[in-house]
């Protein structure tokens, strides 16, 4: 059984209402993500987290970033505990928790952001067709990752950009709805559990602007030794408690 929370250096996650728990890949997306977006210039104003959960990403944002953050969660009783855990933050102030369908909140977007951010729960063993794109990856809440691209473009600024955490065993056919998207990829970078495991997930950095060159890397968790390796202990050592 999962524990019922998870305790970083600054902030505590609870999670025993919450389907998607804390994890590693979602510790080190969010770590990622925060580190790029401190690179970026201009300065960002505005981030949507969609499908936040416990609110653990929004967390981590705001602990590195001076941003304003709308973080959405169609789970009733999961938005009511990221709240507790932003309420219970030193960053309550900074995030703003909203419960509701992203589907239905795109429509009336009050602003664009200038960063998305999504750790979908995409289902790992549903029956997949290359030729139909509405099948690539299923969000428990109905929302498919066709739609979420269709979502980000609207809500996102021209100049803006969007992470997501995605399972490696769908990377070519997610390849390709990026392609007839016309979604441009700036990073991609692949994700294993260790140096003596194959790719598990892959985070990727994109924009809607021209194309561009893909900068593509690869992040263990762990070596072969079985300890967190030196690049991953450099992006969670601001949160990881025994760091």
């Amino acid at each position: 059984m999962a524990n019922s929370y998870f305790q970083f250096k600054q902030f505590t996650v609870h999670q025993d209402r919450c389907a998607m728990k804390v994890t590693t890949d979602a510790c080190l997306f969010a770590a990622w993500v925060a580190r790029e977006i401190r690179t970026m210039k201009p300065e960002i104003n505005k981030a949507l987290d969609i499908g936040t959960g416990t609110g653990l990403l929004s967390l981590v944002l705001a602990q590195q970033l001076d941003v304003m953050i709308d973080a959405v969660e169609i789970d009733k009783v999961a938005a009511e505990q990221a709240a507790e855990n932003i309420a219970a933050s030193p960053w309550k102030k900074k995030i703003n928790i909203i419960h509701g369908d992203i589907n239905d909140l795109a429509i009336t977007f009050p602003h664009k952001y200038d960063i998305i951010i999504s750790n979908p729960p995409f289902y790992e063993n549903e029956l997949t067709s290359p030729a139909n794109k509405k099948n690539i990856a299923h969000h428990d809440s109905g929302l498919i990752l066709a739609d979420l691209l269709t979502i980000i473009a609207a809500g996102l600024l021209m100049d803006g950009k969007f992470y997501l955490l995605l399972p490696y065993k769908r990377h070519e056919e997610i390849n390709q709805l990026f392609d007839q998207e016309k979604i441009t990829i700036t990073k991609k970078i692949f994700v294993r559990p260790s140096e003596n495991h194959g790719y598990s997930r892959f985070m990727i950095e994109a924009h809607l602007g021209k194309p561009a060159a893909t900068i593509t890397d690869e992040i263990a968790t762990r070596n072969k030794k079985n300890e967190y390796t030196e690049v991953f202990t450099e992006l969670l050592k601001d949160y990881y408690l025994y760091m």
